[in-house]
């Protein structure tokens, strides 16, 4: 029987693109491969598990730094922005690791069999060593993705599964607060989805708070406790990721994507890039293939 490195190995030499990234038919899921450590790479993540195959990496959130390697889980349990890296593969071993959204549908239902949510402190992200059923139902959900007859019938059963193994595992407490419709962290995502459908435009922090269901003043406390960020900060984090996507994929010119992700003034957006970058956005504007 083929272990999970040997499944997201093969899916992922056959299918990653030149990002690196493995995109599958299942939603939510996609293997990555990287054959060189990676630069810093700035990203405003949905709730996710990343499971380590082989290689290292690095992810940053806020002034918190986690390391992890080929055997360990990555959790983030809410949209959060994060600096990551890969730190360990080489063209002899490859970074390989196997990504999952996670699902607040699938978790909200299995938490009404399972029960609400236990008190938990801890932040957004956290690691530990992967738990053997939860390897043993992520190898099980890839394997479809050699057997497309299968794929349909058993989809949804074995995502499912997976879901259900990590929440009864050590993640299952973070996890559980996903499922929970009154929680601040589905409250507060109510209002994250907003803000990614419509972040190149103003958007009222009284706006915000009115589609999570809160006070302007407990939502923006709640927005900050469990992002890091203010909900301007954060809409500012989008429209600049946003930026360099296009500037790096559609050689699009600085100016013009600053316009384009809702910014007015281009000399704030180049000042706003550069602290958040670490150079000027005609750099990347002018490293884009064209």
């Amino acid at each position: 029987m083929s272990s999970l490195l040997e499944a997201v190995r093969r899916h992922a030499d056959a299918h990653a693109g030149a990002a690196g990234l493995a995109p599958s038919p299942i939603p939510g899921l996609m293997a990555v491969r990287a054959l060189a450590p990676s630069e810093l790479m700035h990203d405003v993540q949905r709730p996710l598990l990343c499971l380590v195959q082989q290689g290292g990496k690095r992810v940053t959130f806020g002034t918190r730094a986690f390391e992890f390697a080929a055997g360990h889980s990555l959790l983030i349990s809410a949209d959060i922005p994060t600096v990551s890296q890969i730190t360990r593969a080489s063209a002899a071993a490859p970074y390989y690791s196997l990504v999952l959204e996670l699902d607040p549908a699938v978790i909200t239902d299995l938490i009404a069999q399972m029960g609400p949510p236990p008190a938990d402190d801890s932040g957004p992200v956290r690691v530990h060593p992967t738990e053997p059923e939860v390897a043993d139902a992520a190898l099980r959900l890839v394997q479809l993705l050699e057997q497309p007859h299968a794929l349909p019938v058993l989809q949804a059963q074995r995502v499912r599964e997976l879901h259900y193994w990590l929440l009864a595992g050590r993640h299952g407490h973070a996890i559980r607060r996903l499922g929970w419709p009154d929680g601040h962290v589905q409250r507060i995502a109510r209002a994250v989805k907003l803000l990614r459908r419509d972040y190149t435009r103003r958007l009222p922090v009284e706006a915000l708070a009115t589609e999570a269901g809160m006070s302007a003043s407990s939502f923006h406390r709640h927005f900050k406790a469990i992002t890091s960020l203010s909900p301007l900060q954060f809409q500012k984090r989008l429209r600049l990721i946003e930026a360099r996507r296009l500037m790096q994929s559609q050689s699009m010119p600085a100016s013009s994507a600053a316009y384009a992700v809702g910014y007015e003034s281009v000399p704030q957006f180049t000042r706003e890039y550069g602290r958040m970058f670490g150079r000027p956005p005609v750099t990347d504007a002018r490293a884009a293939p064209g």
